[in-house]
């Protein structure tokens, strides 16, 4: 038996087993692995290999016999020097794995936001007690997360990068020992009857396998097992690269059926945790969740953000014309998350409404289980693998059909690169504007404005030319070296001198006058140059951006402040939404006296917020400036370290009142908890939703990820996703959108050519590009276009490349509905072909399909595995009440009864 992998055409591709001096290669691996196997019931222990397998393309016409070497596999650093990074001990791993198993599918799906309600959303928060997890869960989570300290305590500072990617070889003894395990699984009756099993499920119940609410043609879908099949006369023609032959490549049946669960179960609550915030997710993952429940998935059970339409030409964006009355709700501010009560009388009795408040403790078990996952040998292999074949699988696919999409685009008319719509969805406001642009907007204020006051420090009132004179300098003279506010050589690895980039020549005072909005002159400045900026982007006309204004916490007022500047200034632009950022500097205010503990923080963002909500009449500025805020992110250093091991146990945001920072996920947690509530609220209201898109995995520990993953709508940066490939499947599988920005992390944490952004893009991750901080990073006036063309010219991208990722950005952005419709068609929630408009997105239809049936084909092994086991499960347990059953080839007989 062996493995063809097939293009449909005249092309063919085989991979056969190792032969004739070829030999198979053995990664190394924990040495308690075989405990782990042990206590799931395996058979043997696990071990991971790679082989270098010969390859013969064959053309028909020609008989060209071209013989092709597979580069060498890389491994994430996480699978060769996993010790390094959580070193755990693994028995605890077995137990808490064991202890999964009770956890899944059957009884997890009760736990599944679908079955709290077909359409309507469900209004509890489905919480999970301790009571009903074992010892191990709890102990797992602290060791992974000490561990994890650990590691970020001792490393050093580029030791994330610089480790060697390549799997290490074992010892001679070990290789052998693996090559007759691998030999032994072949010739075991057991395994080949479960693969045939396998083999014959997939090509007999492929409407199972397959939604028929996907739209998928059978014919297709039985070539993804049997390639000699062609598609069928409904799929697109292209040239397809499928694989048949045995169930999975290179792992054994158990641990392909470990992997399987464990990934659908993360999955599960993914979707839990962005339904119930009113998060996208993937409406392919979702569906084959569905079939994994033997269920039907129905349209109008989908959950999705509320954005408010851009107004029409002619309307008032600041208008405060039909404004919601006052609910009259109570609010409260407990355990760090806001309650919601109908009246005073409720709150006394309390009695809060029926929304989905999240507790800490349920939070800390589902970030157990997904931390217990990416520790797990058998699901790291499995997913290292299917991330290989994925990228190799895209690359065999550019080969083939370059041409074909090519031919599309070419074939579209008026639509290019240039004028399909991008946008900018991580951009930091103070930073939005290039260098150039603020030293000619310093100098003309300083030429018009000269004698304006415009500072009042240590109780004087300054005037602009007095702040130049106490600097010492003439704006005349000054150039962007001498602004200098570029990031450089100087600023990789410092993030403190990459912030204090932010303050033009140095100056703080001149920070405060240009890129503030509460300051002396009301922040007339920083709207100038905002508006100015906008103004490029409507010229533009097809790029948006998402500028970050920041709100620190510092004081309730801030909201009020903010919203005045913003309709004031009259700052909305039809090409700009607006994010709050929220930095994680909590320490730094109860250094100085400025709040008492880490509940007060909480309180002065999220409560204005709530009261704007509930009384709209009484916040009118807040109500109307909320209309064009699409999201929260939370900002800071990601390196910076914590000596909190975030746990179940971590102290609750009213008894935080050490000066210590809390930890990431902490902070994570909080804003996500708050932001669920407040969606619910608002949506009960009939108003815009929030998403949460967190800066996170551009440096610091993998935790941070796992975190992002339950809580985050999308994320920004996304690097360390490189490390773990349990991870990286999981981003993939759910089609979590990736906000990258390598010119940043170029002077920041990654050199360029090490940036990880083409290899996501190839494997399918949905990646968008973004500039982040255009005065630190970019020279034009088009930063976006710029970090297009720079991405383009260094990792030879196609227009089809280009315009996939731009199409990505819009998906992954804060427009709404309409707008999204209008820039990408009308059908654009649709996954594959039919969702794609290639006359507005200039993506080809082919790159689209290929996309849509590699994901399919992805989860649909997950779900065959689940549904295999749970049969066999039943099988079993039903042969073995009436006849004796052999366990593992021992000589033991267990009878029933």
């Amino acid at each position: 038996m062996f493995q063809k992998l097939s293009a449909h055409s005249s092309h063919s591709v085989t991979t056969a087993p190792a032969q004739n001096g070829h030999t198979t290669l053995a990664c190394k691996w924990f040495t308690e692995t075989r405990a782990v196997q042990r206590a799931l019931g395996h058979p043997r222990p696990h071990a991971g290999h790679r082989s270098t397998l010969g390859n013969t393309h064959k053309h028909k016409d020609s008989e060209t016999h071209i013989h092709l070497k597979q580069p060498k596999e890389r491994c994430s650093p996480l699978l060769n020097n996993t010790d390094q990074v959580f070193p755990v001990h693994f028995a605890y791993l077995a137990l808490i794995l064991k202890k999964m198993k009770r956890r899944d599918t059957p009884q997890f799906k009760q736990k599944s936001p679908h079955n709290l309600g077909k359409i309507e959303m469900p209004r509890q928060f489905p919480k999970v007690l301790l009571s009903e997890v074992d010892e191990s869960v709890r102990l797992l989570a602290e060791k992974v997360y000490a561990s994890a300290l650990k590691e970020e305590d001792t490393k050093d500072s580029l030791s994330m990068y610089t480790v060697s990617e390549d799997c290490p070889i074992g010892m001679n003894q070990v290789r052998e020992r693996e090559m007759l395990k691998e030999i032994a699984e072949q010739y075991s009756e057991e395994s080949t009857k479960r693969k045939k099993s396998f083999k014959m499920k997939r090509s007999q119940s492929l409407s199972q396998q397959f939604p028929s609410s996907l739209n998928i043609c059978p014919e297709w879908a039985l070539s993804v097992v049997a390639p000699l099949f062609t598609p069928g006369a409904h799929s697109l023609e292209f040239q397809r690269v499928t694989i048949s032959g045995d169930y999975c490549a290179g792992i054994t049946v158990e641990d392909y059926e470990q992997a399987a669960k464990t990934l659908i179960k993360a999955l599960f609550i993914r979707e839990k945790y962005s339904r119930l915030a009113y998060h996208r997710f993937p409406r392919t993952t979702a569906q084959f969740l569905r079939s994994a429940e033997n269920q039907k998935w129905n349209v109008e059970e989908e959950i999705l953000p509320d954005m408010c339409p851009c107004p029409q030409e002619g309307e008032d964006p600041y208008t405060m014309e039909g404004i919601p009355d006052d609910l009259n709700y109570a609010l409260q501010m407990k355990d760090g998350i806001v309650y919601v009560y109908n009246d005073a009388e409720a709150l006394k009795q309390q009695q809060p409404r029926s929304l989905p408040y999240p507790d800490l403790e349920t939070f800390a078990i589902d970030l157990s289980h997904v931390l217990a996952m990416i520790a797990d040998g058998p699901t790291k292999t499995y997913c290292h693998r299917r991330l290989n074949f994925m990228a190799s699988k895209f690359y065999l696919h550019e080969m083939l059909n370059e041409m074909a999409e090519l031919k599309e685009l070419k074939r579209v008319p008026h639509r290019d690169f240039y004028n399909v719509r991008k946008v900018d969805t991580h951009i930091h406001a103070a930073a939005c504007m290039n260098q150039k642009h603020l030293l000619k907007f310093i100098q003309t204020t300083y030429k018009t404005e000269a004698d304006r006051v415009v500072l009042e420090k240590g109780g004087q009132k300054l005037t602009l030319k007095q702040v130049f004179d106490t600097l010492t300098m003439d704006p005349y003279d000054l150039t962007v070296d001498s602004l200098d506010v570029h990031a450089g050589r100087q600023t990789f690895h410092r993030f403190d001198k990459f912030n204090s980039k932010y303050n033009p020549v140095g100056a703080s005072e001149l920070r405060e006058i240009y890129l503030k909005t509460d300051n002396y002159i009301k922040g007339e400045y920083f709207a100038r140059i905002i508006k100015e900026v906008a103004h490029e982007l409507e010229e533009s006309k097809y790029q948006h951006a998402e500028p970050r204004m920041s709100i620190y916490g510092r004081s309730p007022v801030e909201w009020e402040s903010l919203a005045s500047w913003f309709i004031q200034h009259k700052v909305h632009s039809p090409n700009m939404r607006w994010v709050i950022q929220v930095p994680r500097i909590y320490d730094i205010f109860k250094s100085k006296n400025i709040i008492p503990n880490y509940a007060k923080l909480l309180e002065n963002i999220f409560l204005p917020l709530f009261k704007a909500t509930v009384n709209p009449q009484k916040n009118k500025e807040m109500h109307v400036f909320l209309k064009y805020v699409t999201g929260f992110d939370s900002v800071d250093d990601e390196s910076k370290h914590s000596d909190h091991m975030f746990s179940y146990k971590s102290p609750k945001p009213e008894e935080w009142t050490s000066g210590e920072n809390p930890p990431y996920s902490y902070y994570l947690f909080y804003m996500y908890a708050n932001i669920m509530v407040l969606n619910n609220l608002r949506k009960e209201r009939g108003l815009n939703t929030f998403q949460f898109r967190p800066h996170c995995g551009e440096a610091g520990s993998i935790t941070h990820l796992v975190s992002a993953f339950l809580t985050a709508d999308n994320i920004s940066h996304g690097l360390n996703l490189k490390k773990s490939p349990v991870l990286q499947y999981l981003y993939y599988l759910a089609q979590v959108p990736i906000a990258m920005s390598p010119l940043s992390n170029n002077s920041l944490f990654l050199e360029y050519s090490k940036n990880p952004l083409k290899e996501f893009l190839q494997k399918g991750l949905c990646v968008s590009l973004s500039t982040d901080d255009p005065m630190q990073f970019h020279y034009t006036k088009e930063a976006l276009m710029e970090e297009y063309a720079i991405a383009a010219q260094l990792w030879k991208l196609s227009t089809c490349d280009t315009c996939e990722i731009a199409r990505n950005s819009v998906l992954q952005s804060g427009l709404s509905h309409q707008e999204k419709m209008h820039f990408l068609g009308p059908n654009y929630l649709q996954d594959g072909p039919e969702g794609n408009d290639i006359r507005r997105t200039n993506v080809a239809q082919i790159r689209m399909a290929y996309r849509h049936e590699t994901l399919c084909n992805e989860l649909s092994f997950l779900v065959e595995a689940v549904k295999s086991e749970a049969s066999g499960t039943q099988a079993s347990s039903h042969t073995n009440t009436h006849r004796p059953a052999q366990r593992f080839g021992g000589n033991k007989q267990i009878k029933g009864p």
